[in-house]
């Protein structure tokens, strides 16, 4: 009876066995966590996969907020290379701008193209040196951020748990720690580079400026040049006595002045070419003075006073007329022997004297000047003594010439340059609006006549 209950039990059980097999279930078995109650429904299956470490769970957020760091980083850098590229394009139009200012347009355009161009720049520098500046300032302050994300990237909170239960830290694995720097030198060589190629464009704005003035001078020396060539080409008479020197005005600031000084003489001729219609009196054609006599030899002809001759501020009534307008040839010689003298208009003598400064030498040393009367050696002008006309070939020797040779010097006849002080464009300087200018005496002579 015992053994056919047996095997009543091991048949049903077999086919239990076989019918879940044929269903494909299957039994698991799980471990139980220590504490857990056996009949909790504990599920193994979820607790494997929802459940982990604290310290897995820190490193997975540390990695994800280092993720969304680098990505913020990346946008920072992308927009400092918008201003990077705006900066650029702001200094090119800098580099247009001095370039359309460079060009040699009309003081009209440029005036208008000023005031037209208020306020195009922004907030672009004046000086593109400040540009850079300012570059350089964006590239160091975005280097130092990039240097500390890098030092705050290089270390991780490590999976060891010290005893105390503080997470120790260790560095990031070498691929990533390599791949920052590698992304950052790349960041930093591309604004080394771009801060180079805007002072290499500094650089050659700064050079082209230069160039520019450089050319503006050189074409400045020119113009002096060439104003200077024709200064001398409209002084280069066709031979050195054939000038006049013209004194429009009654002032007391146009002369002439002669560079040679008279020796100590005993005797002198003093012959020249007049013209002038100066009222009232031609004021004076020439005088000398010397230190301590501002009137050592003076010809005035004075309001209306008759042409005057001095000789050591000793005086001499002439009996000539030249205030009609016509060139005129005046001659005057003096000899310290009984203080004689003659004077001689258009090769005719009109007056002799004697008398004026007998035995005097004249001094050496002294400054002769055309077209005023000193009150001091070399200056102190009165307006009112002053020659009004035009004067050419004054010539002065240190005798008493012939009459003979006045009438040749008169008529054209003969040249005789003086010993003393002969009639060259070197000897002779222009002061206060004077002037000098080509004549052939004896051309013009004829043509008045």
């Amino acid at each position: 009876m015992l053994i056919s209950l047996l095997g009543l039990l091991y048949l049903v059980s077999g086919r239990a066995v076989r019918s879940q097999d044929a269903t494909g279930s299957r039994f698991v078995c799980n471990a139980i966590p220590p504490g857990a109650e056996p009949g909790c429904g504990y599920a193994p299956t979820g607790n494997r996969f929802q459940s982990s470490s604290p310290v897995e769970d820190e490193l997975r957020n540390t990695i994800i907020q280092l993720r969304e760091t680098i990505l913020q980083q990346k946008e920072t850098i992308v927009s400092q290379q918008g201003s990077i590229k705006e900066l650029n394009s702001k200094l090119a139009r800098c580099e247009a701008s001095a370039d359309e200012s460079s060009q040699g347009k009309s003081r009209g355009q440029g005036s208008r193209r000023k005031e037209g161009g208020k306020n195009t720049m922004g907030d672009l520098p004046r000086d593109p040196g400040e540009t850079i500046d300012q570059l350089g300032k964006t590239m160091q302050s975005l280097k130092g951020r990039l240097e500390n994300l890098e030092q705050q990237s290089l270390r991780l909170p490590s999976t060891n748990v010290s005893a105390g239960g503080v997470s120790a830290l260790t560095p990031l694995p070498l691929e990533l720690r390599e791949l920052l720097r590698q992304r950052l030198g790349a960041l930093e060589t591309q604004l080394l580079r771009k801060v180079a190629e805007l002072e290499e464009e500094k650089s050659q704005l700064y050079n082209e400026t230069a160039a520019h003035r450089q050319r503006t001078e050189s074409t400045l020396n020119s113009l002096l040049e060439r104003i200077t060539e024709l200064e001398k080409s409209n002084n280069a008479f066709k031979s050195p006595e054939d000038f006049k020197v013209s004194l429009p005005l009654r002032t007391n600031y146009l002369y002439g002045r002669i560079k040679k000084s008279l020796p100590e003489m005993y005797a002198f001729t003093v012959c020249m070419w007049l013209k002038s219609s100066a009222s009232p009196g031609i004021g004076t054609p020439f005088s000398y003075g010397v230190p301590g006599q501002a009137n050592e030899i003076v010809l005035i002809e004075w309001g209306n006073n008759p042409i005057e001759l001095l000789v050591n501020d000793k005086v001499a009534q002439l009996p000539l007329s030249v205030s009609d307008g016509r060139w005129h040839h005046i001659c005057i010689t003096w000899t310290t022997r009984d203080g004689f003298w003659e004077a001689y208009q258009d090769g005719e003598r009109l007056g002799t004297g004697d008398n004026l400064a007998p035995w005097h030498p004249i001094k050496p040393g002294g400054v002769i000047i055309l077209g005023q009367e000193q009150d001091i050696v070399g200056g102190r002008f009165d307006a009112t003594q002053a020659f009004v006309g035009e004067l050419s070939q004054f010539n002065m020797w240190d005798r008493v010439l012939r009459p003979v040779d006045i009438v040749g010097l008169a008529n054209c006849s003969a040249y005789m340059p003086g010993n003393v002080v002969p009639w060259v464009d070197a000897n002779v300087e222009v002061f206060g609006g004077a002037s000098k200018a080509a004549l052939e005496i004896c051309e013009e002579r004829a043509f008045d006549s």
